[in-house]
């Protein structure tokens, strides 16, 4: 009994919070590079999309993580919690860029952390809500389903 509670505590881990954790590594080894091969497209504030787009998806696999959680509080929470998470990430990220040359730290960039994780967990709510709803339709199961 208790090598199944291990094993299904490590799978969930690697299923939903292992692509939270390498993520974010992603995000912060991208936000240390002072330069990039290519430069940006001549877009107006395609910098501040690249952030919505970015953190909309750590959004999404926030939540999808906090509704996995055998904590009922986190499923209970989890918008809130993702905006939480996400933010402070994104506040730790500007403040890293802070000491990387050729980069700075932005208030308007946290800004649009913030508001892509709020898409981006809003979506994933939306898309999980949808898919059991469907579900139900089918056979009568209600189970999360990413």
């Amino acid at each position: 009994m208790h090598i199944k509670s291990f094993d299904k505590r490590a799978t969930g881990f690697l299923v939903y919070w292992f692509p939270v954790f390498s993520y974010m590594a992603l995000i912060f080894f991208l936000s240390s590079r002072s330069s990039f091969p290519l430069s940006p497209p001549d877009i107006p504030y395609f910098d501040k999309i690249c952030h919505l787009v970015e953190f909309a998806i750590l959004g999404y696999l926030l939540i999808r993580a906090f509704i996995h959680s055998d904590n009922p509080d986190l499923n209970k929470y989890a918008l809130l919690l993702t905006i939480i998470v996400a933010v402070l990430f994104g506040l730790t990220d500007e403040l890293h860029q802070l000491f990387v040359p050729m980069r700075h730290g932005d208030v308007y960039d946290l800004i649009f952390d913030g508001l892509g994780a709020v898409m981006g967990g809003c979506v994933a709510l939306w898309i999980n809500q949808y898919c059991l709803k469907k579900r139900e339709e089918i056979n009568g199961s209600q189970s999360n389903i990413f």
